[in-house]
């Protein structure tokens, strides 16, 4: 079997190949540019293994005219840039020791040790300059069948690194079949390493809890992630109940997939530090949880939030109440997103000031939006003299 891409053809990454190739080694694709280009999904990034040394890679690339950083030379990584494009060159490596964090790491020149120290079977697929797939652990029936499995013992493997219990999710998420299922073994060995999450920082567990609600549907993925106690392990109060309904919602009104709106569903304690938000995230989530049990119109939740979060609201009251949104729930969101509000300080002024004007400024502005934006700027204005 062959792979075929644009940037597998690309002269500038046919250049390493030669490069390393000449120099006497061995060179592959290895990982997500492999797995994606098998499945038809578009490739971001371009990771080569290589039984070249880390200071071998530096000298060669040196003597071609290759641009080298050495962002990882200690566990065997060298990015090199051609053009504006980054290729990491990794040297074939085994595990010596890890602590379910971080992995002390030997190279080697066997790529079957390379394999064996990745995570699932469809990331340990291989291809050579030509495209051609080069399977060291027989796990390319798994990936056409879109099977989540981790390579050889599970638990091993979880133990390793156990931001891995994670990452079979969101690989469930992504890649996986939903008609055939959860890998059971996998799902198992998860369960039987909860404990393990404890030792992970909570800015990696956020990044792979949004990086699954980002999905196209990851309703199943965090159904099975609630059924083995995963969710409970990382926020106390989550429930993944209604995300099934929004995600039918988002499908039926054409909106695309926001994390935090989804993570809005989900609810839970402590959010914001449980997961490490960002602060535009925290933000964004906290607005969404605020608004879902408000009683603000769609115009007005438009004028106020903009558009987008305006929508992102109506499709989590829906979900909340299992009420399909209304047909003309995106247009009024739109018109209250066009509205000005034409009273400015300087039209009160110089009769209030201070404190008492902007008092006056919101009141007005509620009044506005009560009125369905029909009060006219006049008649605002006149309203001023019965505060």
């Amino acid at each position: 079997m062959r792979i075929e891409g644009s940037w597998l053809d690309n002269p500038k990454t046919q250049a390493i190949f030669t490069m390393l190739k000449s120099g006497g080694h061995q060179a592959y694709f290895v990982g997500g540019c492999v797995r994606n280009a098998l499945l038809g999904v578009a490739t971001n990034d371009i990771d080569i293994a290589t039984d070249a040394e880390p200071t071998r890679v530096l000298a060669l690339a040196q003597e071609n005219g290759i641009r080298a950083i050495e962002t990882g030379i200690e566990h065997g990584t060298v990015t090199l840039v051609q053009g504006k494009t980054p290729y990491e060159v990794t040297t074939f490596r085994r595990d010596v020791e890890t602590d379910g964090r971080r992995a002390i790491v030997a190279f080697s020149t066997n790529i079957k040790d390379d394999a064996r120290r990745r995570d699932f079977t469809m990331n340990a697929l291989y291809a050579d300059s030509a495209g051609t797939v080069v399977d060291p652990l027989n796990g390319l029936p798994d990936l056409l069948a879109r099977r989540v499995r981790f390579i050889e013992n599970a638990e091993d493997r979880i133990r390793e690194d156990y931001l891995r219990i994670l990452r079979f999710f969101r690989f469930y998420a992504w890649y996986g079949d939903p008609n055939t299922g959860i890998d059971a073994e996998g799902l198992a060995a998860c369960s039987a390493n909860l404990a393990g999450i404890e030792t992970l920082a909570n800015e990696r567990i956020g990044a792979e809890m949004l990086k699954i609600l980002a999905a196209a549907d990851p309703a199943p993925a965090m159904a099975a992630m609630a059924q083995s106690g995963v969710i409970s392990a990382l926020v106390v109060g989550m429930d993944a109940k209604t995300l099934p309904i929004l995600i039918h919602f988002e499908t039926q009104n054409d909106v695309k997939p926001n994390p935090i709106r989804r993570l809005a569903t989900l609810g839970g304690q402590e959010i914001e530090q449980s997961l490490r938000l960002s602060k535009r995230d925290a933000k964004q989530y906290n607005t969404l949880r605020n608004e879902i049990g408000s009683t603000s119109g769609a115009a007005a939740l438009g004028y106020r939030l903009g558009a987008g979060s305006a929508l992102d609201v109506l499709l989590l009251r829906s979900a909340v109440f299992e009420t399909p949104p209304h047909p003309d729930a995106k247009s009024e969101v739109a018109r209250g997103a066009a509205q000005v509000f034409n009273v400015s300080a300087a039209d009160l002024m110089p009769n209030l000031s201070g404190a008492a004007l902007g008092n006056a400024l919101r009141k007005l502005e509620q009044e506005w939006i009560n009125s369905d934006f029909v009060l006219s700027r006049h008649a605002l204005i006149e309203r001023v003299k019965d505060f």
